[in-house]
């Protein structure tokens, strides 16, 4: 096997060390990594002669890295092993069992000078950007210096050609990722007439969270997506639960991705897998998480603003009003402001439902009841809660910095001001339906119908326990939350929890709310003969990990321990379900000229993976899609403008966000992220 190349030392720039392995290579070229140990030869390549990097299997059985093969095939048409003819597509990504195997070999950091640590492969990239000290210190070196010009920065690319975005400093989203993500695109950024980004760069910061609770068993109150296993990757947060550990502590926000817990890296490992470390029993969790804080403004920018009061300096933002910022001074330490802040039970996030007389922001004027608070003193409320925004209060000294949204006055905008009042309704009022467009589920997940037909005495019951219906909050079709020893249903063994119900005796259940679903099923059951179809989803992970963990296992996985009422199934297992039974929203985000949508996208067509669906990744503080509240990480975008994205990639949804210059309407699916 050819030894790799000599460990970066002195005289390595920023520019030329390689992000994902640390080696100084030639773009074009395969990553370079330094093994510990010897590597089997079954899993090495037979082009580059050095363990396997995305593994492809050839149909005559031979075994190839992904970029090798591609570049072999270019301008050749047999196997380099047996010379039959072959051609790239009719290829497939080698199991998950060599995958897991390759990620597992051990490497040592490349930079043995200043790094001695030794560690999975897989595990290398979130070593060099969160833990290596010569890594670090080669990027600190390089944001010293003056940052390039646009025009150099731009090179060649063309006005559409969003997608490089990722590998500059303007988005630093490709970061977060394992190596190789060409899905990802960054419409959150945007070019002005003079081709001047309006944005230099989006600024994210990695934070470390400790959270301490007495009883080590409960919640930590975190939504998560993603994984290994899906196409977005990392694991991310997708929601923070009302009232949990988390919403207490203040310092999680949705979209941050997670990097480690407890030390234990979530780089590289599924899903199911991430959910089982953070619901690992321990009285105190420490998260390490990259934490995106929006975009940096240019220093001209920066001048502007400060030269004008913050007070008088409302950002108009079409999605739900004005942004304001407020700033009161308070006489002495322990004046109260005379605020009450209350939460409402159709959105998240801190509201002032009244301003007190005689106090200092009634005083003030420039706050209103029904204003929604942002921040205080730089401090994130988007989803804080009064009483933490109480404590931020009680804590400031004299000044107390507000910024706070407040949608338009009806009676004072006209006509003007009622179209965008009447955008957004409560969440219950979101336009919701049965999707339209059919596609096919992400790679690695899939689903399969199941019909059992039981005769049985009109007085014995099905046995089992349902949640979900249209009325739901997240608009999920009711699925099986548990199937009981005592019921028929049990004894035939065809049915399993998790299941999603489709139809009882020919009965549609795919559309019914909670309350209809459980009236017919009562009603069919006290039949003599019952016909029930369902649909059960699988994940080729999971299936991997069956080698070593029983079905059992996962669904304890997926629930609590102490009953079966609120047992809900993992976000992946959504994933595979088949079209029919999405159901999908629209989401109407508008926005100036100068400004940016304010999210990035994984997915659509990948040559070494076929079609997959876009996913969001990353929603970006102070942007159009922040302000919105809608969108959420782990979200999958089916249509743009009532254009489906099936069978698009990046090259042709980029130029059609960019297009959207003021309006665009996404069509979205939206699967509750898993509870840990």
């Amino acid at each position: 096997m050819a030894e790799p190349k000599a460990s970066p030392v002195g005289g390595v720039t920023w520019a030329r060390v390689c992000k994902d392995c640390g080696q100084c290579h030639d773009g074009r070229d395969s990553h370079l990594f330094e093994y510990q140990d010897e590597v089997d030869d079954e899993l090495v390549c037979h082009i580059c002669l050095q363990p396997l990097l995305q593994p492809m299997d050839t149909p005559c059985g031979h075994t190839y890295c992904f970029h090798c093969l591609s570049n072999f095939l270019h301008d050749q048409d047999f196997c380099p092993v047996d010379r039959q003819r072959l051609q790239l597509q009719q290829c497939r990504a080698s199991s998950l069992l060599v995958r897991n195997l390759l990620d597992k070999l051990a490497v040592l950091c490349p930079f043995r000078s200043e790094c001695q640590q030794g560690m999975q492969r897989c595990e290398l990239q979130p070593h060099l950007h969160n833990r290596c000290p010569a890594f670090r210190r080669l990027r600190e070196e390089a944001e010293r210096k003056k940052r390039p010009s646009w025009n150099e920065l731009k090179g060649s690319k063309s006005d559409g050609d969003l997608a490089d975005a990722k590998s500059t400093p303007i988005a630093r989203t490709g970061q977060l990722s394992g190596p190789s993500e060409p899905g990802l695109v960054n419409p959150a950024f945007e070019e002005g007439e003079d081709d001047t980004p309006l944005r230099s760069s989006l600024v994210a910061e990695a934070t470390v969270v400790e959270l301490l609770r007495e009883d080590p068993d409960e919640d930590l109150g975190l939504r998560i997506v993603g994984g290994k296993d899906t196409p977005l990757g990392n694991i991310v947060i997708q929601e923070i639960v009302r009232d949990s550990l988390a919403a207490r502590d203040g310092k999680l926000a949705p979209g941050d991705h997670i990097l480690e817990v407890s030390d234990v890296s979530l780089a590289s490992i599924p899903h199911s897998r991430a959910v089982a470390v953070l619901r690992q029993s321990c009285s105190r969790v420490r998260l390490t998480v990259m934490q995106e804080k929006g975009f940096k403004p240019r220093p001209e920018h920066l001048a502007q603003h400060s030269a004008s009061p913050p007070s008088q300096s409302p950002s108009p933002n079409q999605n739900h009003g004005t942004i304001i910022q407020v700033t009161l001074v308070k006489r002495e330490h322990s004046e109260p402001l005379g605020i009450k802040l209350i939460r409402k039970s159709e959105e998240p996030g801190v509201f002032i439902l009244d301003l007190l007389p005689g106090g200092l922001a009634a005083k003030d004027g420039k706050l209103r009841n029904n204003d929604k608070v942002l921040g205080i003193n730089g401090q994130d409320l988007r989803h804080g809660t009064p009483e933490s925004a109480a404590q931020i209060i009680q804590a400031c000294e004299m000044r107390v910095n507000f910024v706070v949204m407040r949608l338009p006055d009806l009676s004072e905008e006209g006509g003007e001001g009622q179209s965008r009042g009447t955008r957004r309704v409560p969440e219950p009022q979101y336009f919701k339906r049965r999707s339209e467009y059919m596609k096919e589920p992400p790679v690695g997940f899939s689903s399969q119908e199941k019909t059992v037909s039981l005769k049985k005495e009109p007085r014995h019951s099905l046995g089992i326990t349902i949640a979900g219906g249209r009325d739901c909050r997240s608009r999920l079709p009711v699925y099986i939350t548990s199937v009981q020893p005592v019921g028929c249903l049990h004894r035939d063994g065809t049915v399993k929890t998790g299941d999603v119900l489709l139809s009882i005796n020919d009965m549609d259940l795919t559309h019914l709310t909670y309350n209809e679903a459980v009236t017919i099923l009562k009603t069919q059951a006290a039949q003599n003969t019952v016909t029930l179809r369902v649909i059960q989803t699988f994940a080729e992970e999971e299936e991997q990990d069956g080698e070593s963990s029983t079905r059992e296992d996962m669904d304890t996985l997926e629930g609590p321990k102490e009953d079966d009422i609120n047992w809900a199934p993992l976000w992946t297992r959504w994933l595979g379900l088949p079209s029919y039974i999405h159901w999908c929203r629209d989401i109407m985000l508008m926005k100036t000229n100068s400004e940016s949508w304010g999210f990035s996208i994984v997915g659509g067509y990948e040559e070494s993976r076929g079609q997959q669906p876009f996913f969001i990744k990353t929603i970006v503080p102070g942007t159009p899609a922040h302000f919105d509240g809608r969108l959420k990480c782990g979200d999958e975008i089916v249509a743009v403008n009532g254009v489906t994205t099936v069978g698009m990639n990046n090259s042709s949804l980029i130029p059609m966000l960019k297009l959207q210059k003021n309006k665009v309407t996404l069509t979205v699916v939206s699967w509750p992220g898993s509870l840990v």
